[in-house]
């Protein structure tokens, strides 16, 4: 299983939870990542499956709170501002958000509060007040983007820097053809999202098919199979955002840039962008996370 941690959380549901070796015809890009053993015994693990839909219900919300915990560290909150969703796995109307003013180096399994397609807080989880601007936004995000299982937005410094221009990034770096061919404009502001509007402006940017996008003068916004991979795909993002400012800066002193062939990015994009690829990258920082904080965020 993917962690000591994980483990012991899950073996109390017997049964209930188990890895997906991601072994299938289709997902042959994801095995070609890592080698194993001559007899094809050892292969990568993908995204768990479940029997059980309130262990899968548990397991999310550990992993969600996980996410909020790595956004803490890296930096990406500011004030109230910022946002994770998850698609609850019992209620398919409703979503999992962060309690209102709570900074996400603290956010606990226990925290994340069950909001309905209104937005109104539910029994299920925390009895704690939401963003109502996150509201605004992850609501019609879900609803436009059935796919959509996770959301995951916020300010944070190079992805709203880089916004200021209403681009999209180039593929300066192997890292950012995470998001070769994947990521959208918005290319207006609206003002903070209090309105149904702007969500839906902004979940026209996602479009069908990216799993990212730029939100001008406003941030980043990512979305997942996951929210493993929600949160590494925002992180993904703001590195490129954060590449492509260092770029720009060289490139005004004479320095030219060399950007990555579509050919050699969609190569490189075809072998990456898989769901269980993104909810892999995010495993490292789900148990770094988990070590650190002994346990506590899962509670």
């Amino acid at each position: 299983m993917s962690t000591t941690t994980t483990t012991s959380t899950h073996q109390t549901v017997i049964g209930e939870w188990r890895d997906n070796p991601a072994s299938d015809a289709t997902d042959v890009p994801f095995q070609a990542l890592a080698r194993g053993d001559k007899n094809g015994v050892l292969k990568l693990r993908g995204i768990p499956t479940f029997r059980d839909p309130y262990a899968k219900r548990q397991w999310i919300r550990e992993h969600m709170a996980a996410a909020f915990r790595f956004f803490g560290k890296q930096g990406y909150g500011e004030g109230v501002s910022g946002h994770i969703s998850v698609r609850d796995p019992i209620l398919p109307e409703h979503f999992w958000m962060n309690p209102f003013a709570m900074h996400f180096s603290l956010i606990k399994a226990s925290d994340l509060v069950l909001v309905d397609a209104h937005g109104w807080v539910t029994d299920g989880g925390n009895q704690a007040m939401i963003n109502e601007a996150g509201f605004m936004i992850h609501s019609e995000v879900h609803r436009a983007r059935p796919d959509a299982i996770a959301v995951a937005h916020a300010h944070s410094i190079y992805g709203k820097t880089w916004s200021g221009f209403g681009k999209p990034i180039e593929m300066l770096t192997q890292d950012a053809c995470n998001l070769y061919g994947k990521v959208g404009v918005y290319e207006e502001h609206g003002g903070i999202a209090l309105a149904e509007e702007e969500g839906r402006a902004i979940a026209k940017a996602l479009g069908k098919h990216n799993t990212a996008a730029i939100l001008q003068n406003h941030g980043s916004i990512t979305i997942g199979k996951t929210v493993d991979e929600a949160a590494f795909l925002f992180y993904s993002l703001e590195q490129a955002c954060q590449s492509q400012l260092l770029a720009e800066a060289a490139a005004a002193n004479g320095v030219d840039k060399k950007v990555i062939s579509n050919e050699v990015a969609q190569f490189t994009a075809d072998s990456v962008q898989t769901p269980n690829n993104f909810y892999l990258e995010f495993q490292p920082e789900f148990d770094l996370i988990v070590a650190e904080s002994g346990g506590n965020v899962l509670q």
